[in-house]
């Protein structure tokens, strides 16, 4: 409104404005998304970028922690199932989920919400945040792999990257390496390098 009254009154006549307009929107339903896809069982995580919105039509409307195809995405894809794990709008307000829209909202936080920090004891704050049903408005979308398909993407499957730091609870140890209750979890803790000697953390509930 303020464009074309601005534009309509001083430079340019009703007819050009109206065109610089549809120009402008074109350009930004034009705009590459971005989308993000973590491979948690080798710890590595690409970037790609896609142009085609018909594409990213299967995950439109779709909601976060759904499970969708990636065969849309391209020949590569084929076979791959991806989970919706969030995204950020091209402002950069971040998803949030349980949030049934494809818009931004005002909300209170407090301490424990996602997409939220607090900074002093007891700090409340109103904040927006991005709804949790995926639309052409995203800039990034962040997928987590679930299942790989026939051909390997380069940067995400075809590598390793072992992890730093292993679980630390005593039942996510157990369910890592596939242990029974029997089992002497702290035979099986994940040791990092430290200078000359190795470190381990201590395990948490193992007497429970």
């Amino acid at each position: 409104g303020h464009l074309r009254s601005h534009f309509g009154s001083s430079h340019f006549g009703p007819g050009i404005c109206s065109r610089l307009l549809a120009s402008c929107s074109q350009a930004f339903l034009r705009s590459a998304m971005k989308i993000n896809i973590a491979n948690p069982t080798t710890g590595m995580q690409k970037v790609f970028e896609i142009d085609d919105d018909k594409k990213l039509l299967p995950f439109f409307d779709k909601r976060m922690a759904t499970e969708v195809s990636g065969d849309s995405l391209g020949d590569e894809f084929k076979g791959y199932v991806f989970r919706i794990a969030g995204g950020n709008d091209k402002q950069g307000f971040p998803m949030k989920q349980g949030i049934l829209c494809n818009h931004r909202v005002r909300l209170l936080f407090k301490k424990g919400m996602s997409c939220y920090r607090e900074r002093r004891k007891g700090c409340r704050k109103r904040k927006s945040v991005r709804g949790c049903v995926v639309g052409p408005d995203l800039a990034t979308l962040s997928l987590v792999l679930v299942r790989k398909g026939a051909e390997e993407l380069p940067g995400l499957t075809d590598d390793q990257r072992p992890r730093r730091l292993g679980p630390k609870r005593a039942s996510n140890i157990r369910k890592l390496f596939s242990l029974e209750k029997k089992d002497d979890v702290r035979r099986f803790v994940v040791r990092r390098e430290a200078g000359k000697k190795k470190k381990a953390p201590k395990i948490q509930r193992l007497v429970t």
